[in-house]
């Protein structure tokens, strides 16, 4: 028998005996979400213990007037929009409509791997505007930061990136307010923790009293930041927990944090499921201009063309399970998505629908 399994043994048995009556946590990371699902973590948790899945999808919280108006863009002339594979599928407020089908009829849609592939695609086709659709959180902010700066530097003038990218502090803060909120324990995500450090989620514990484990994701990982969550709420002291050390340090990453604020600042975004939120979006600075493709082409975001029966915001602020939503498995599947939670690598529907369970 493995030292990991062993250990799993003894936290689920250490689990049982607490006295913590029933709890809810929440995990902010898609990463997490898949892992767990992946793992079937949920299940073999005492039923006291409910894993909620929250707004840690960067292509989930993307809201569908923001998609509206990427597929309006994509279909017009001399543009290429260079984009992650997640967005190719994601729908915007019309069923069916999506960069997949812009790109069927006939808009270039390019799948980069990173940021500075569509700093390099534009190099290759000065005839065309090559617009890279920056969604993301801290972790991929530095990217996007560094391509602007090396666009600039290249004097790249059809360059120019549509920053989706968010922050976590924000939207957790919105959420915490949201009416019915009755999360106990917060799962942060390690991969923003490595560029915002411990710090970035101290707040938690300290304004509103809630525990907070960084955690790896690995699923011996997970199990042990959700016994490390449980023992807080038992305890009664709440505090930031490290659970991640190999990756995360209490100060983060300062280099890429000084990126992030060379060329990008904060500004008020829409959330999917949450609405607008201040200072929880990362726009691009007003030096960087240039490099901005809702100012360069004077980009506006509209109301939703179409209300979508869809409940992706429901799932993303764990007000319910993925396979509670009456779309779940039947009209929405990956096949035929109809919100982005079931499109995403990391989103909750498709981890659902992927490996069952809740």
């Amino acid at each position: 028998m493995s030292s990991e399994i062993y250990d799993a043994q003894k936290l689920l048995a250490e689990i049982g005996e607490m006295d913590v009556g029933n709890v809810s946590l929440m995990e902010v990371c898609g990463t997490h979400t898949m892992a767990i699902a992946k793992s079937g973590l949920r299940n073999v948790l005492p039923e006291n213990i409910k894993l909620l899945s929250g707004p840690g999808c960067p292509v989930c919280v993307t809201p569908p007037e923001v998609i509206d108006a990427i597929l309006d863009l994509s279909m017009q002339k001399n543009i290429i929009i260079a984009t992650y594979g997640d967005m190719i599928k994601v729908p915007g407020s019309v069923h069916g409509e999506n960069l997949a089908k812009s790109r069927a009829l006939g808009a270039r849609v390019e799948v980069v791997y990173s940021p500075l592939d569509a700093v390099r695609l534009a190099e290759e086709n000065p005839s065309y505007e090559v617009i890279f659709l920056g969604a993301g959180f801290e972790t991929t902010a530095p990217g996007t930061a560094v391509a602007i700066g090396a666009a600039s530097e290249k004097r790249l003038r059809n360059f120019s990136v549509f920053s989706m990218l968010k922050t976590v502090e924000p939207a957790l803060r919105a959420l915490i307010a949201d009416d019915g909120f009755n999360v106990r324990g917060f799962l942060c995500p390690g991969h923003v923790a490595t560029i915002i450090g411990e710090e970035g989620f101290r707040f938690l514990a300290e304004k509103f009293k809630i525990p907070c484990v960084i955690g790896g994701f690995e699923p011996h990982e997970i199990l042990m930041a959700v016994y490390m969550l449980l023992r807080q709420i038992e305890s009664g002291e709440p505090k930031v927990e490290n659970a991640y050390p190999q990756a995360v340090k209490s100060n983060g990453n300062p280099l890429a944090v000084n990126m992030i604020r060379k060329y990008l600042t904060l500004r008020r975004d829409i959330w999917r499921g949450l609405g607008e939120i201040d200072m929880s979006g990362l726009g691009i600075c007003d030096e960087y201009a240039e490099f901005d493709a809702e100012r360069k082409f004077d980009i506006k975001i509209k109301p939703p063309k179409e209300t979508s029966p869809c409940l992706c915001g429901d799932v993303i602020c764990g007000r319910i399970y993925a396979h509670e939503c009456p779309l779940f498995g039947k009209v929405c599947t990956p096949e035929n998505p109809v919100g982005p939670c079931m499109v995403s690598g990391e989103g909750a529907c498709a981890a659902a629908y992927k490996y069952g369970g809740q």
